[in-house]
């Protein structure tokens, strides 16, 4: 287990005000309402009321009351490789708002909406690029420019032969070191971008520049850090002497992640995406969910309408 701070009301952020608290090698267990860490003989108390995100990694064992008392409180539970390497599942209570999917889906599903959220993703990854008045396909061809010599620089840093980007799932083994680096290096970055817009209560899905996959969004964030993190990672690694290129890959790519700090500027961008002042956290909902009336109108939920007419 990581090692738990001594006072728990300072627990490290996924950003200034979304607390989380990441547990390896441990057992959890139900402790009147709430719930205890215990790892060697030592049994601490986590306030989870005051959680936002559980973060489970390898080695603990959890029971089930005490994902229960979890979710009950609110916090969202994830289960993860090391520190977030991974995602493997996520589960949530029913109070949390659903404030930040419904925007995500209202620019996801309006046309004009939809294409502002994919300029201000080139912008956050391209500063410099002035993409307002060109087409989609125009833009793709300067990203594609931009990250090709990109590969290029980073190839001639580290000594590393390049052709080209390429791999298959079904010839992993055929593809070429450097490409096999780059998908390991890939998926740590995936991994924790989820459980960032999983935390967040974005849908994994609903994606602006990717599409029609379940981690659409997964990839769309993604890209944003890759040229810092995932592919200086997979160089660096292939360019040096290694004997376990996966596990070293693996290594070398959650340094960069830390390094680079993406998950405290996960929430950061995705406001600025969204043109908010800042994200909102996992705040609990109202206690009754709304009615939709149409129109952007909702009406007060936990009440029976069938008596009102209409005058």
């Amino acid at each position: 287990m990581k090692r738990l701070p001594k006072d728990l009301n300072r627990l490290p952020k996924l950003r200034d005000s979304l607390s989380f608290l990441y547990i390896e090698h441990a057992v959890i267990e139900q402790d009147d309402l709430s719930i205890v860490v215990l790892r060697k003989g030592e049994r601490v108390p986590v306030p989870i009321a005051a959680m936002t995100v559980l973060m489970l990694g390898p080695g603990v064992r959890v029971t089930h009351a005490a994902v229960k008392t979890i979710c009950d409180n609110g916090c969202t539970v994830i289960w993860c490789g090391e520190f977030g390497s991974r995602f493997y599942a996520a589960g949530m209570g029913e109070t949390r708002s659903a404030a930040n999917l419904l925007m995500q889906a209202k620019f996801c599903m309006d046309a004009e909406g939809h294409m502002e959220v994919v300029r201000r993703m080139y912008v956050r990854r391209f500063p410099d690029m002035d993409c307002s008045g060109l087409t989609l396909r125009q833009i793709r061809g300067l990203e594609g420019i931009r990250v090709r010599e990109a590969y290029r620089q980073f190839a001639g840093q580290y000594g590393v032969p390049w052709k080209r980007r390429s791999y298959k799932q079904e010839d992993w083994d055929e593809a070429d070191p450097i490409n096999r680096a780059l998908s390991v290096a890939n998926s740590v970055l995936y991994g924790i971008c989820q459980a960032a817009i999983v935390s967040l209560g974005f849908s994994p899905g609903l994606g602006f520049i990717h599409t029609g996959k379940m981690l659409s969004f997964v990839y769309d964030i993604a890209d944003l850090y890759k040229l810092e993190t995932s592919v200086p990672a997979a160089f660096s690694v292939i360019g040096g002497s290694y004997a376990d290129l996966e596990r070293e890959v693996r290594t070398a790519c959650r340094r960069w992640i830390r390094v680079a700090r993406v998950l405290k500027r996960i929430p950061e961008d995705i406001a600025w995406i969204f043109k908010q002042s800042s994200m909102s956290d996992q705040e609990n909902a109202l206690e009754v969910g709304s009615l939709w009336e149409g129109d952007g109108e909702w009406l007060q939920g936990g009440r029976n309408y069938a008596e009102e007419t209409d005058e």
